[in-house]
């Protein structure tokens, strides 16, 4: 009797993340048995595809192992899209809806995708996955999922202040994103590609300016708070390696011409689109990003509470 009690109430605890995974495991495995057994690998993977020198695209080379797990991350993407849009709408529309806890959701739903997701790459279509491939999808998949979720319960509870997050998170995004690029400068300067390295200088400015005018604009409007570091930075990389993978994929696979194109095929970008080649690089520069984030937050706190006491002084006075 006691077991069935407890049971009971785990159960209604939970359903309302059950409620969510469900559909959350059906899609990711939708997704990826449509790109690994269904799709064509040549086209997909883009298989031998010629990127020129020190790019081997092979079906097990650099490139197109990292398409492999990037597709995990568009996964996610797509999977944050329709889990954020259903929070807002719930949030708005159902009277006394409870956000679910995002890790429960990521839980039921890491279960079983740790079994479909090799399941399925090594066993459908050819090539198969090796385990060391598959594990390095499941596990992208995986983190990505993570971070599709985390900022659920914003959506749902203040959706103003989600907007607000979203614009900021794109202040780091542009960071996360142009920062990374530096490695490659000697590399753009050798070749002449000046206009390269001037576009990813231009990204950073963006993000700079986005950093200062969000910042007075928390400063200035005094009914909204300021976001804590970890979901500003949560936002920044939802939009640099969650919705860009995913944008990519969708609209810009062609380098010459729109996704609206009758040739047009989507194919999983590699991840030097996204990650630097270095890994203390990338390493240095979420580091570097964390910690702006953080120091900005301390900043954006203290000059509220500036203005605050300010008020208060005049007041008194």
């Amino acid at each position: 009797m006691k077991t069935d009690l407890l049971s009971s109430a785990g159960f209604k605890t939970w359903h309302v993340e059950l409620i969510f995974a469900a559909p959350i495991v059906l899609l990711v495995t939708y997704l990826f048995y449509t790109w690994f057994g269904v799709l064509d690998r040549y086209l997909i993977f883009l298989y031998f595809h010629d990127m020129g020198p020190g790019f081997d695209t092979t079906p097990f080379g650099r490139v197109t192992a990292s398409r492999y797990w990037m597709s995990g991350l568009v996964a996610s993407g797509a999977v944050m899209l329709l889990y954020i849009a259903a929070n807002l709408v719930l949030g708005r529309v159902v009277h006394m809806f409870r956000a679910p806890e995002w890790w429960r959701v990521w839980v039921l739903c890491a279960v079983p995708l740790s079994i479909a997701i090799p399941a399925i790459v090594m066993t459908v279509n050819d090539p198969v996955l090796p385990l060391a491939n598959a594990a390095q999808v499941t596990l992208a998949t995986l983190m990505g999922l993570a971070l599709a979720m985390m900022l659920g319960r914003v959506a749902a509870e203040r959706p103003l202040a989600y907007i607000l997050l979203i614009i900021d998170g794109l202040a780091l995004a542009c960071l996360l994103s142009s920062l990374i690029r530096f490695e490659s400068y000697p590399l753009w300067l050798a070749r002449g590609s000046k206009a390269v390295i001037y576009r990813h200088l231009g990204v950073l400015a963006v993000g700079t300016v986005l950093l200062i005018i969000m910042t007075a604009l928390y400063y200035s409007w005094r009914h909204m708070q300021a976001p804590s570091a970890v979901s500003w930075f949560v936002a920044g990389l939802d939009i640099t390696y969650l919705l860009l993978p995913l944008y990519h994929h969708l609209f810009w696979s062609k380098d010459f011409g729109s996704w609206t194109d009758p040739d047009y095929f989507a194919y999983i970008s590699n991840a030097d689109n996204f990650f630097a080649r270095s890994v203390p690089v990338q390493i240095g520069v979420w580091i570097s990003v964390a910690l702006l984030a953080l120091g900005f937050t301390r900043l954006r706190l203290w000059l509220c509470e500036h203005k605050e006491n300010a008020r208060s002084g005049r007041a008194c006075a």
